[in-house]
C-alpha cells in the first residue's frame, strides 16, 4: 500500500468505505463508561527508544507517556497538575521544589521483581531515575534539563563521562541535588532561581523506572520498558508494531470511581505515509488520524474549518498549536547585519494572504505577532507588536540601509528542508512578495533535514526556514532562541538553539530576570518586555502559528486533546454501536 500513487489513493479517500467497529466486546462502567476495545493509532516516526532517558522524538514520547508516569502531568490547557506526587511546592527563594508522591503506587509486574509482582514506587526510585538522566554512562539525552541548574548535576556528568573512558567507578557518587527526606518525600535543589524548572518534571526525562528493571534488562531496557503507568508494555516489532495493554493496578481513577484506563489495549502502527495512513483511517482501521495531508486537505475540511460531506461522519478534533513557523536571518552575516534590512524583509510578507491562499486555511493564524503563538498558557502573546504587511514601510527601510528599490542589495539563497508540501509553497510565495515589494531576488535551496540542521547550526546559511515546536509550556522554551549567551564566542563554533546569532545584552538582562522570579505574573509581563525587544530587532520573519488536526472515529470518547499533541489515552473509552 506504500507504493501506491496520489491519484489511487485520492480515489479511495473519496470511496464511501464505512469505519469497522472494534471487535472487542465493551463492558459498562459507571457515568455512562465503557471498558473494552483496543485503541488503533498510527505514528508516522519510529520509535527509537522507551528508555525515557534516551528519548528526545516525539514518536518515542507518545508511547512512553502511556507506559511511564512522572511527578506532574498537564492538563488539556497545558497546566500542570499532580501526577507521581498529589502536591508540591517551592521555597520562597526559588531553590528548592519539594514533592509529596501519593501512596499506593506500583509498577507493573515484571520478572525484574521477585515473584513477579511490581512493588512500590518511593522517594528513592524518583533519585534513581534523575540520576539516569544526569548519567554520561545511560546515552541520556536529557541532561541539559539539568546542567547549570541542579545541583551536583555538573559535576556527577562530567564523572561517569570519565568513569565511561577509564572503567572505573565515577569519583562522585550522585547528584547532591537530589535529596529524598523520607519514603514519600522528595527534594530538587538548584544552584539558583530558574522558574521554569517547574515544568520539566513533566517531561518523558523525568519518567520514573525501577532500578531491578534497568538492572534486569541492562542495555536491552530501552525495548523492554517497566513503569507506573496506565499501560504495562508487551511487544515491539521494530517499523511495524508495538502493543500496550490495560494496567490492571493503575492508582488512578475517574470521577465516577472507574479504575482508570478503560480500553484493553493499544497498538500502534508505523505507516511512515501521511496519506496512507488517511486512507487506513478511512476504511476503519484506525480509531485516530493525526494531521490531515496538504494535498487532502481542501476534500476533507471546508472554508470554514469543518468536515465535508462523507467526512462528517467522523470527529474532527482542531486546536492552536504550540508552535511558530519562521523564517531566520544570521545577524552576523554582512546581509543582514543592519536591522532596517531585516525589518524590511518582514514588512514585505504578506501573511494573512499565505495563511488564506497557500496554506487553504490549515494554519492556527498568521503571524502578526511574536516568536511565542498565541496558544501559549497565560501568556498576553497578543500585546506584542509583530510585523504586517506594509509595503511602503518596507522599501523605505530598505532605502534607509542603503538599497533603493533593492538596487544594489545581491541575490540572496533561502534555505529550506527538502521534502516538497507546504514550506516549498509557502517559499515560493515569499519569494515572489519580496520581488514584487522589494526588488530582491531570492533563490530557493532544499538539502535533506539532517543537513539543513548542521548548516544551519554552523552558521553557514543566512536566510533559512525553521519552526519551533514547545518541549514545555513555558515562554522561556521559545525566548531561548534570542539568548545571546547561548551563541558562542567563535563564529566557527554550533549554535543550535540560538540560530540567528542575535544578540542583545537589553534582552538578555530582562529575560534572566525573568528566569529568576517566582512570581507568575510578573514573570510573564518581563517575558513580554523581553520579547518586544527582540521583536523590534526582527532578527526572524515570524510567518504563521500551527494549528493541528485530528480525526477520530465517531465511537471514541474521552479524547483530551491540547496544543502540545500530548496522548492522555487512559481518559479515552470506546462506545458501543
Amino acid at each position: 500500500m506504500r507504493g501506491w500513487s496520489a491519484v489511487v489513493i485520492a480515489g479511495a479517500l473519496l470511496g464511501c468505505a464505512r469505519p469497522q467497529a472494534p471487535q472487542e466486546m465493551l463492558r459498562p462502567a459507571a457515568g455512562e463508561r465503557f471498558y473494552g476495545g483496543t485503541y488503533r493509532v498510527n505514528e508516522v516516526g519510529e520509535v527509537r527508544s522507551l528508555d525515557p532517558v534516551q528519548i528526545n522524538d516525539v514518536t518515542s514520547a507518545h508511547v512512553a507517556e502511556q507506559i511511564y508516569d512522572k511527578l506532574l502531568t498537564l492538563d488539556e490547557q497545558l497546566h500542570l497538575q499532580p501526577e507521581l506526587a498529589e502536591r508540591w511546592e517551592v521555597s520562597p527563594d526559588g531553590l528548592i521544589y519539594r514533592y509529596y508522591l501519593r501512596r499506593g503506587v506500583f509498577f507493573h509486574d515484571n520478572p525484574c521483581f521477585p515473584g513477579g509482582k511490581g512493588r512500590e514506587l518511593t522517594a528513592e526510585d524518583v533519585r534513581y531515575s534523575l540520576t539516569r538522566a544526569c548519567d554520561f554512562r545511560t546515552g541520556t539525552l536529557g541532561f541539559d534539563y539539568f546542567r547549570g541548574k541542579v545541583r551536583g548535576a555538573d559535576a556527577y556528568f562530567e564523572a561517569t563521562r570519565q568513569a565511561a573512558q577509564t572503567g572505573q567507578a565515577p569519583a562522585v557518587a550522585g547528584v547532591s541535588g537530589f535529596v529524598v527526606r523520607d519514603r514519600y518525600t522528595f527534594e530538587i535543589h538548584l544552584t539558583r532561581p530558574f522558574a521554569p524548572f517547574e515544568y520539566y518534571v513533566s517531561l518523558v526525562t523525568f519518567a520514573i523506572v525501577p532500578r531491578e528493571a534497568v538492572e534486569y534488562y541492562g542495555a536491552d531496557f530501552f525495548r523492554n520498558p517497566v513503569g507506573s503507568g496506565p499501560f504495562v508494555f508487551v511487544s515491539w516489532v521494530p517499523d511495524r508494531e508495538l502493543l500496550l495493554r490495560r494496567n490492571p493496578n493503575y492508582w488512578q481513577r475517574d470521577e465516577f470511581g472507574n479504575p482508570l484506563p478503560y480500553m484493553d489495549a493499544i497498538r500502534f502502527s508505523f505507516i511512515k505515509d501521511e496519506k496512507t495512513q488517511l486512507l487506513e483511517f478511512r476504511q476503519g482501521n484506525l480509531e485516530e488520524c493525526y494531521r490531515i495531508p496538504a494535498e487532502f486537505f481542501p476534500q476533507v475540511v471546508d472554508e470554514h474549518k469543518q468536515l465535508r460531506g462523507e467526512w462528517r461522519r467522523f470527529q474532527l478534533f482542531r486546536v492552536p498549536a504550540l508552535a511558530t513557523q519562521y523564517y531566520g536571518m544570521l545577524t552576523q552575516h554582512p546581509l543582514f547585519r543592519d536591522r532596517r534590512v531585516r525589518q524590511a524583509f518582514a514588512y514585505a510578507i504578506d501573511r494573512e494572504r499565505i495563511v488564506r491562499y497557500v496554506l487553504r486555511g490549515q494554519a492556527g493564524e498568521p503571524g502578526h505577532y511574536g516568536l511565542i503563538p498565541p496558544s501559549m498558557p497565560e501568556y498576553p502573546a497578543r500585546q506584542v507588536r509583530g510585523y504586517r504587511f506594509d509595503p511602503e514601510r518596507a522599501r523605505q527601510l530598505l532605502a534607509e540601509a542603503g538599497y533603493p528599490g533593492g538596487r544594489g542589495f545581491p541575490k540572496v539563497t533561502l534555505q529550506l528542508n527538502a521534502g516538497g508540501g507546504r514550506n516549498v509553497q509557502v517559499a515560493e510565495a515569499v519569494q515572489a512578495m519580496l520581488w514584487e515589494n522589494l526588488g530582491i531576488e531570492v533563490e530557493l535551496r532544499q538539502v535533506e533535514f539532517a543537513q539543513h540542521l548542521q548548516d544551519i547550526d554552523a552558521g553557514r546559511v543566512p536566510f533559512f526556514r525553521l519552526g519551533w515546536v514547545a518541549d514545555y509550556p513555558d515562554p522561556e522554551n521559545f525566548l531561548n532562541l534570542f539568548y545571546g549567551k547561548l551563541v558562542p564566542e567563535s563564529e566557527q563554533q554550533p549554535s543550535p538553539i540560538n540560530s540567528t546569532r542575535y544578540r542583545n545584552p537589553a534582552f538578555d538582562a530582562v529575560f534572566e530576570q525573568a528566569l529568576a522570579t517566582t512570581d507568575r505574573q510578573r514573570r510573564v509581563e518581563l517575558y513580554r518586555q523581553a520579547e518586544q525587544i527582540a521583536l523590534d530587532d526582527a532578527p526572524m520573519i515570524i510567518l504563521f502559528y500551527d494549528e493541528d488536526y485530528r480525526l477520530l472515529q465517531p465511537y471514541v470518547a474521552g479524547y483530551r486533546n491540547n496544543a502540545m499533541d500530548r496522548r492522555f489515552y487512559k481518559y479515552v473509552w470506546l462506545r458501543p454501536r
